[in-house]
């Protein structure tokens, strides 16, 4: 058993774990994905309807 007039060592850092950490950038990181996602898609729909427009016979 310890006596009251021991000193006890205590540490001053700070240690995270790995459940303490932040989740704000992997959601950033999905809404820039998400984003960045929509902007080829509208993209590629645009290149689409236009070929599709190209293509179409007017003299009907």
């Amino acid at each position: 058993m310890s006596t009251g007039k021991e000193q006890l060592e205590v540490e001053d850092e700070l240690v995270e774990s790995e459940d303490d950490a932040p989740e704000a950038p992997v959601t950033e990181v999905a809404k820039t994905n998400l984003s960045k996602r929509r902007t080829i898609d509208n993209l590629l729909e645009e290149r689409r309807l236009q070929k599709q427009l190209a293509d179409y016979d007017f003299d009907l």
